[in-house]
């Protein structure tokens, strides 16, 4: 008699304790189902976390003279070229700013200064009020393409710091651009 009890407790233990375990892996299988539009929410927040770490991968800290602190640059921002004496934007110059712009939208936190650029032809005065209209050009059409102005600034440094040295149109071609450098993160 007594043996019989032991059994069937045994087996009412084993019995609660399959339900209990059944209950709990129903429970768990019911948390993990989510609607539409949480698994589109889900897979947003997967995606922009992605960005974010190929944005920091991208990052190269560089020294500025004139810049104090910490300075970056992004192989995501590309540079911007221009006509000689010319600081409207190219069809080329917008599609790229198209995808700087995209790149500044998905981190809002990014500062960037614009940096005007020219070739050696030309005065200091003139090329360093042509590298600003340049650098104005690019920010107001950021500011078009949805990034707020108060994250952006230029600078304009004429032909001061050519990318390329050379004295013919191949390095004038190079020295005639925006570049984009990030202040803050």
């Amino acid at each position: 008699m007594v043996r019989k009890k032991s059994f069937v407790l045994v087996m009412l233990l084993v019995v609660i304790s399959l339900i209990s375990f059944t209950g709990c892996q129903y429970e768990l299988v019911k948390k993990k189902r989510l609607s539409p539009e949480e698994e589109r929410a889900l897979r947003e927040e997967q995606k922009r976390e992605e960005e974010k770490r190929l944005f920091e991968e991208s990052l190269a800290k560089k020294e500025y003279s004139g810049i104090e602190g910490e300075v970056w640059e992004s192989t995501q921002l590309k540079d911007i070229y221009f006509d000689f004496d010319q600081y409207d934007l190219t069809v080329d110059a917008r599609r790229i700013l198209t995808e700087n712009a995209k790149v500044l939208v998905a981190h809002p936190t990014v500062i960037i200064q614009i940096e005007g650029h020219c070739d050696e032809r030309g005065s200091n005065e003139y090329n360093l009020a042509l590298g600003e209209k340049r650098a104005v050009s690019a920010k107001l059409y950021l500011i078009k393409l949805g990034v707020q102005g108060s994250r952006l600034s230029t600078i304009s440094y004429g032909e001061e710091l050519p990318l390329d040295t050379g004295h013919a149109e191949e390095a004038w071609g190079k020295n005639r651009r925006c570049h984009f450098v990030i202040l803050s993160r």
